[in-house]
């Protein structure tokens, strides 16, 4: 499912005070970086938010679910991906707060990409 530029651009505005959002293309969605840790992954117009094990009860309480496809052999859910809660798309804040967590685990993503990489 490809990405809804308009609300690619909101999610730009939303997250503006974390710095230059740079998108890739990530399993028929859209990954948004800031530098090169990757904080959330958009298909159509949901977005989901890099988790780790600490971090996604705490989506959980807020409504949210990991990210879950199908595949011949059934269901196959991703934890480190949950679903920004909704009232965070329209509540910039809000939509912050969740971003400034998920880039916790997401830098450490990034920084155990590098070190391989190394």
């Amino acid at each position: 499912m490809a990405t809804d530029p308009g609300f690619l651009d909101h999610l730009r505005d939303l997250f503006c005070d974390l710095g230059d959002i740079r998108t890739g293309r990530l399993f028929g969605g859209t990954a948004l970086y800031i530098g090169d840790a990757m904080f959330g992954v958009v298909f159509g117009e949901t977005l989901y938010m890099k988790s780790d094990t600490e971090l996604a009860p705490l989506y959980t309480d807020a409504g949210s679910e990991p990210f879950i496809y199908e595949t011949k052999t059934g269901a196959r859910t991703i934890g480190g991906l949950m679903r920004l809660p909704d009232a965070a798309l329209d509540d910039a804040d809000e939509a912050l707060m969740w971003a400034r967590r998920s880039m916790v685990p997401a830098e450490i993503a990034a920084k155990s990409r590098r070190s391989k990489k190394k």
